[in-house]
């Protein structure tokens, strides 16, 4: 399961992401936005990250104009990783390095070709673990 957010700068991209999703055999639950009429990005991207951080889903991906509203408000819960990815490689390091749990798409900076490669590469990458899982435990406040 793939918990999908976005706010009305991201919806088009994102409708384009849940289809592409899904003709990989993905189930997405999406948490809206469903339309390009001005919305608050937390709206949006609180219950997408709450479903990650919850169990509900495995991962998230969230879209908004630069990607940053949504990754500040995803990044306020506790156990989410949120990472920014403008590019494939990006992608892949975000997981392998930083296991991030959501992935956030700046959808005003990228195309809809670089947006697949981009969700794709998330996808295929794996957390490494090993010095970079000393790093991700000490992310969180206690």
């Amino acid at each position: 399961m793939i918990a999908l957010g976005s706010d009305h700068a991201g919806f088009e991209l994102k409708e384009k992401i849940k289809t592409l999703l899904t003709d990989k055999g993905f189930e997405v639950e999406d948490f809206g936005t469903f339309s390009t009429e001005s919305v608050d990005y937390p709206d949006y991207a609180h219950p997408t990250a709450s479903a990650v951080e919850n169990d509900k889903a495995e991962l998230g991906i969230l879209l908004c104009g630069s990607g940053n509203g949504v990754a500040m408000a995803a990044n306020k819960h506790q156990g989410i990783r949120a990472g920014i990815a403008w590019t494939p490689e990006i992608a892949s390091l975000t997981k392998q390095h930083n296991d991030a749990n959501i992935l956030v798409l700046p959808a005003r900076f990228i195309s809809e070709k670089e947006a697949y490669a981009i969700v794709n590469a998330y996808l295929d990458a794996h957390f490494e673990g090993g010095r970079h899982q000393r790093r991700v435990d000490k992310i969180a406040c206690s």
